[in-house]
């Protein structure tokens, strides 16, 4: 019976160089050419397919079954809260969701509204309505590192990799919240029908690890 390409989707960016310099030690990800302007490249062989997306948006393509599986960051599977398996931890891409604000900055136990400046409304919420702390959330697309600076928000939640941006700024990380790293997911129904394909990737994958 012919066999069907298996489609991966990479994030474009750093996260997608890293996640292709280990497939490549896998045997995989050969034909993607980094320097090319194509996003999509297919490797007639080992069928599979490979769609180069903006990384926020490799979980919808993996949900919609556009790609059977996918690399993201497990910031954007919180955030996002979409129906996919999370297969497995790559072990790279580590990072950090932090609060961060100006030293000495109150995030708990305050009976005002705390102004929260983040990309991520969704997991801002949900970390302090556990603690019991109203926030507003002011919803930024970029630099969040402003918001504190000129008065727009009291704190920023933001993914932190080495806190030099947060330092140049004369920022503190004030609590670490959750680890973050990238992630292997598949969607659901290509996960039965493409087990065993999805399933020796992942074995590959994890010899990695080590």
């Amino acid at each position: 019976m012919g066999s069907k390409m298996l489609t991966i989707a990479l994030p474009k960016g750093r996260l997608g160089n890293q996640t292709l310099d280990v497939l490549k030690k896998i045997g995989l990800g050969d034909v993607v050419i980094e320097s090319s302007r194509r996003l999509i490249f297919e490797d007639e062989q080992e069928m599979i397919r490979y769609m180069l997306v903006k990384p926020s948006d490799v979980i919808t393509y993996v949900e919609k079954g556009v790609a059977d599986i996918g690399v993201i960051g497990k910031d954007s599977i919180l955030e996002e809260n979409m129906d996919v398996y999370e297969l497995m931890d790559l072990g790279f891409g580590k990072c950090v969701f932090a609060i961060a604000g100006k030293k000495g900055e109150i995030i708990h136990q305050r009976d005002e509204v705390l102004r929260v400046a983040t990309k991520y409304p969704k997991i801002a919420l949900e970390y302090f309505s556990l603690r019991n702390q109203p926030i507003e959330i002011i919803k930024l697309n970029g630099s969040v590192e402003l918001a504190p600076l000129v008065g727009l928000s009291d704190v920023i939640v933001d993914i932190v990799e080495t806190g030099s941006t947060l330092k140049a700024n004369d920022l503190d990380i004030l609590e670490e919240m959750y680890p973050i790293s990238a992630k292997l997911i598949a969607n659901r129904v290509s996960y039965r029908f493409n087990y065993e394909r999805i399933k020796e990737i992942t074995r590959k994958l994890e010899t990695m690890k080590g």
